[in-house]
């Protein structure tokens, strides 16, 4: 799975369309939460988006490089393992996601 965040809604949805369209994922959720963060030597507290990808481990780079070429700021893109799935959404996951 890959946490990323962004600035909007309307990113995070056209984001999910790229990704689902290009067969990274096969399930993208997205919500909005509160960030506190320190930029330029001062602390800023705003409305951020939460993307979480359901892909394959080795899609990663794949994926970094869509939201780069898309996001011109400073956002984070990350990794999480997921050890255990249940076995109806492992089946359809393996089904969708080809990463072509």
């Amino acid at each position: 799975m890959i946490y990323i965040t962004l600035n909007t809604s309307k990113e995070a949805e056209s984001l999910a369309k790229i990704l689902l369209e290009r067969k990274l994922t096969n399930c993208v959720n997205f919500f909005p939460i509160t960030c506190s963060y320190i930029w330029e030597g001062e602390i800023t507290t705003e409305p951020e988006t939460v993307l979480l990808v359901k892909t394959k481990e080795d899609l990663f780079d794949s994926i970094v490089r869509i939201m780069e070429s898309h996001i011109t700021y400073a956002n984070f893109i990350g990794q999480i393992p997921v050890d255990k799935v249940n076995v109806p959404f492992l089946s359809w996951f393996n089904q969708t996601v080809s990463g072509k």
